[in-house]
């Protein structure tokens, strides 16, 4: 059955129609990493400049930011250098929350989540997408890891699987690390008509699973969460304590925890930066041996220290995946 060149909407906006880039076209080698953001601009300044060194594009589509979301991307781009690597569009419609409200729209409705990323990801014009978040910070060996992906998977019809930690900001210098292993996520796929999103009961999904996978190693990146801000707002369920999902229903366990003082689940390290440091930027160079050292567990004695963080060393290129086996996984 061939796929369809073009997704309308229910509400017949034509601008807003989901036009598959792979219609038209070939794709270029490489990697676009797509960025789905609402008022994102205290994290971009940590998210993008890694990001733009290690992917051939950055699409980074606003859906209505009121903080300079949309401005403060362009001027880290610039600011790195790297402005002809980005785009930034904008999707002005107001979307569904995930939970009942994302069940309640149509999935080809201009407000729904499906179509949201659908179009997002039209705007695709490399052989991969990759699903990135407004609030995901790659560590240096995880930027020699995305380097990398466009030659691992050159000539595979795959997907890359890869998990991110969250990380509780508290201050410049003190942030808490869950470091309980999430499940993994799709991240990475074919930019192709066998990979469109579809609708769920809480979400979208990115469908199929081909059937080579790649697994990204579990400290190629963090997730910033600012104690400040509300951390559950894109959700139209208040009930996190009993909520199917194993990773929400942590993070909601760890966020209570944190905010009212009391001891967090076991897992979650305090990290204090040096001072003249931000915690942001220390965990960006620790993490990788602090993931190493302490892969599902607390690490005891107080906060991590530079002297016991330091860089790990060096590793050469992993071979190049063959298509004959069902998963790799990179840098183990």
């Amino acid at each position: 059955m061939s796929m369809p060149t073009t997704a309308t909407n229910r509400e017949g906006l034509d601008e807003y129609a989901v036009r598959w880039h792979w219609v038209a076209g070939p794709s270029e080698s490489g990697l676009t990493a797509v960025l789905r953001v609402k008022n994102e601009a205290r994290s971009l300044p940590w998210v993008l400049p890694g990001l733009l060194r290690s992917v051939e594009r950055v699409i980074v589509a606003d859906n209505g930011s009121t903080d300079g979301t949309p401005e403060v991307a362009e001027r880290v781009a610039t600011e790195a250098g790297l402005e002809k690597r980005i785009d930034v569009i904008s999707y002005p419609f107001a979307v569904s929350r995930c939970g009942p409200e994302h069940l309640w729209t149509y999935p080809d409705s201009v407000h729904s989540l499906t179509y949201f990323y659908n179009w997002s990801f039209s705007h695709v014009q490399t052989r991969y997408a990759l699903k990135w978040d407004g609030d995901m910070v790659l560590t240096p060996q995880g930027e020699r890891v995305l380097r990398d992906l466009s030659w691992q998977l050159r000539g595979v019809d795959g997907t890359v699987k890869m998990r991110r930690s969250p990380v509780y900001v508290e201050s410049d210098r003190v942030a808490h690390v869950d470091l309980a292993l999430p499940p993994g996520e799709l991240w990475g796929w074919r930019n192709s008509p066998d990979h469109t999103f579809v609708k769920c009961f809480d979400w979208e999904f990115i469908r199929p699973w081909a059937g080579y996978m790649l697994q990204l190693p579990d400290w190629v990146c963090f997730e910033l969460k600012w104690l400040d801000r509300d951390q559950f707002g894109h959700w139209s369920r208040t009930d996190f304590q009993n909520v199917p999902h194993s990773r929400k229903r942590r993070e909601w366990q760890v966020n209570r925890a944190l905010h009212e003082g009391a001891e967090p689940p076991k897992g979650v390290v305090r990290v204090e930066s040096p001072k003249g440091t931000h915690v942001v930027e220390y965990l960006r160079q620790t993490y990788t041996v602090l993931r190493q050292q302490n892969p599902t567990g607390a690490l005891l004695g107080g906060p991590v220290r530079a002297a016991t963080a330091g860089p790990p060393p060096e590793r050469g290129p992993s071979p190049a995946p063959q298509p004959t086996k069902n998963e790799e996984t990179l840098y183990e």
